[in-house]
């Protein structure tokens, strides 16, 4: 008698760009595949049937055979997973790959459908970026307080008043340098962080509380929070750095005789998002400074920002799903825009 011949997805399916299988999840084999999971696994659909993951797992990943086949009977109990997943190839070759996990409603024994995606070129970029942002915030911190040490000794040394100037100033930059690493742990915080790291605040609370961090450090700078509605916001760290950056900056650049930083918290008209805007009555930000945040923009030698604390603000605004805008007033001062989606109270709140 003839084999049964085997049951194949759709030809529709070999088209797609992510591998899909589907899995028995008591005994975790594969039954069916498309072409692109067979190119990503590096097997054939004849020997994915007859193995079981631990072949194609990677053998130094921590994440096991039977840790895989207890999140396939998860998803076949309605439990979607989500994981990423170290896979060994034919060749013998590793690498990451995004898998979801979901329920098969096929009939008959519970199966669950794998959808997975090639993320080797994330993870490597995840690797670099890692490292980058390590050596970045250690060396800069470093030698940027090796710089304020020596300046310190040339200052006690010496009674020259050109040389103590030039020390003065080289005091300053490496204070500058040791700020920017700062704000370098401030974007890396902004781009990891995860909404389980969020937490629901009302929006003038959360600029109030910066507001009484900044206040003993500026007493010559009025600082006022109006609230026009109550609104409330999903929020982790990345706000407090972006809502301090704004008013400190607002506050360092008064240069009248009593200098006031005015927020505001409010519904945008347009929208409906959360609007907090911070009003100053000072020299204008710099257009290189505004025009530098334009993702698409080209930086040259001769067109950049100078500082960081701007694009501080704007990645993470942008990491908490708002956005940011600068706006001049008349006939002077700067207007900074933040907007984020509007969250409903809290039922615990209430």
């Amino acid at each position: 008698m003839a084999a049964e011949p085997r049951v194949q997805f759709p030809s529709e399916y070999d088209a797609l760009s992510i591998g899909i299988a589907l899995y028995d999840a008591e005994d975790a084999t594969i039954e069916r595949t498309n072409d692109r999971f067979e190119s990503l696994f590096g097997y054939a659909a004849d020997e994915l049937r007859e193995t079981t993951p631990g072949r194609y797992t990677a053998n130094t990943y921590r994440f096991s055979e039977a840790e895989f086949a207890g999140r396939l009977r998860d998803a076949a109990r309605g439990e979607p997973q989500r994981f990423p997943w170290r896979i060994k190839r034919g060749d013998g070759e590793l690498t990451w790959v995004r898998v979801s996990l979901s329920e098969w409603d096929g009939g008959g024994d519970a199966h669950v459908l794998a959808e997975v995606r090639d993320a080797s070129d994330h993870y490597a970029a995840s690797r670099r970026e890692t490292l980058f942002w390590r050596v970045l915030r250690h060396n800069l911190r470093n030698e940027a307080n090796k710089l304020v040490g020596y300046s310190g000794e040339i200052l006690r040394e010496t009674d020259r008043h050109s040389v103590r100037d030039a020390a003065e100033k080289a005091r300053s930059t490496a204070l500058d340098l040791g700020a920017v690493a700062t704000s370098v742990k401030e974007i890396q915080q902004a781009a990891v962080q995860t909404e389980t790291h969020r937490s629901y605040r009302p929006a003038a609370d959360a600029v109030r509380d910066v507001v009484t961090v900044l206040e003993p450090m500026y007493p010559d700078v009025a600082f006022a929070v109006e609230e026009r509605r109550p609104m409330w916001i999903h929020v982790d760290a990345a706000f407090d750095h972006a809502i301090r950056h704004a008013l400190e900056n607002a506050a360092c650049h008064a240069d009248e005789p009593d200098p006031i930083v005015e927020v505001t918290v409010c519904p945008s008209p347009n929208t409906g998002r959360v609007e907090i805007r911070v009003d100053d009555r000072n020299p204008y930000i710099p257009r290189i400074e505004t025009d530098a945040l334009d993702t698409f923009s080209e930086l040259t030698s001769t067109r950049h920002g100078t500082g960081v604390g701007l694009f501080v603000m704007k990645w993470c605004i942008e990491s908490l799903g708002g956005e940011l805008t600068f706006e001049r007033r008349e006939p002077r001062g700067n207007r900074v825009r933040v907007y984020l989606p509007p969250r409903d109270r809290p039922s615990d709140e209430a």
